[in-house]
């Protein structure tokens, strides 16, 4: 990662501000508010399987969905509502406004973003990106509008390691960006030449093959479930590597028992509401003399709270919170968009 991403990562990581804790009346006061704002607004909640189990359970009751980014982009674009709540990071949210610019677009906080969206700078991309004009660009979701503009794939981890078997099979060349062990993972996988933009998610580069092995001795049942963001030495030990949507799926269709999971432990009440009879144990991210044996989770998806999402929806303006994005550079990101939406497709004819 560059140094200016690098200070760009640390700069939004001291600034994060901490969702307050709500006791139980808080909590239904906001939600019983919210979901009549919801009606009222003609809006549906969106929530990624990162954020709080209460806004998921709260996505689900008002009809709303709850699903990893590629779901998330196909639900917001069919769904008859004019305004979509994303309750996710912010990549998240300008991409509902791409794929369908005719709604309102808003976020309980802009200011939830992502570090791979920070580690990759649209003018540093671009610069690399004609360095390369031989490769094919494909970025993953976790991006910014401006740098999907610059690309001619968008692709999710769910569908990473099809489309670039794909492209391979087509004689192209690829230059990934913006996850390096992601990009690591579908080079190995398929075999294809791939260039990889140097960043990472900042909470799956620190799980820990070593205390994975070693929950294990404790757990030796357990299978290990990994997200392919994460380093290539959680990789080689897993059972299962697959995206959220696919993590959860091992863990209702394995028989194992017990399950320890390297991904954000958000996607725990997924896996808990569908194996209910299930153990589901967080992947370590630190050495055993650390006072947290594991941070499993995304401090910008933890900026999604009921408060100010009820705040949002209250508000005629949204409080500041609508995502826009500009008409031209939407028009240019909506193509790589488009086909990753149609790829996805072809995969379940």
């Amino acid at each position: 990662m560059t140094a200016q991403a690098i200070e760009l990562v640390r700069q939004h990581l001291d600034g994060i501000q901490a969702v307050d804790e709500l006791d139980s009346a808080q909590r239904e006061k906001y939600r019983t508010r919210i979901k009549q704002l919801l009606k009222a607004r003609n809006a549906v909640l969106v929530a990624h399987y990162y954020t709080d189990p209460e806004i998921q359970s709260l996505a689900e009751e008002t009809g709303g969905c709850v699903a990893d980014s590629l779901e998330m982009a196909r639900f917001g674009k069919e769904h008859p509502a004019s305004t979509l709540v994303v309750a996710g990071v912010r990549f998240m949210g300008e991409t509902a406004k791409i794929l369908s610019p005719e709604k309102r677009i808003l976020m309980p906080t802009l200011e939830a973003t992502c570090s791979l969206d920070l580690g990759c700078p649209a003018d540093e991309f671009s610069a690399f990106c004609d360095q390369h004009p031989d490769r094919t660009v494909v970025v993953y979701a976790n991006t910014s509008a401006a740098v999907k503009a610059r690309a001619d794939w968008v692709v999710t981890s769910s569908i990473a390691v099809e489309l670039i078997e794909h492209l391979d099979r087509q004689g192209e060349k690829i230059l990934w960006a913006p996850d390096r062990h992601l990009g690591d993972y579908v080079a190995r996988q398929t075999g294809a030449d791939v260039l990889c933009w140097d960043s990472a998610c900042i909470v799956h580069e620190e799980f820990k093959a070593r205390g994975v092995l070693e929950l294990k001795e404790a757990w030796p049942d357990a299978a290990v479930l990994v997200h392919p963001e994460s380093p290539a030495a959680m990789v080689d030990i897993a059972d299962v590597v697959g995206s959220t949507s696919q993590l959860i799926k091992a863990a209702v269709e394995l028989p194992n028992q017990t399950f320890i999971v390297a991904t954000d432990r958000g996607i725990f009440y997924k896996m808990q509401q569908l194996a209910p009879g299930k153990r589901f144990l967080e992947a370590p991210t630190a050495g055993s003399g650390a006072e947290c044996r594991s941070c499993a989770h995304c401090p910008w998806m933890a900026m999604n709270g009921l408060e100010n999402m009820c705040t949002v929806l209250e508000s005629d303006d949204g409080a500041g919170q609508e995502v826009f994005v500009d008409p031209a550079m939407a028009e240019q990101a909506l193509v790589p968009l488009n086909r990753m939406l149609e790829f996805g497709k072809s995969l379940k004819r």
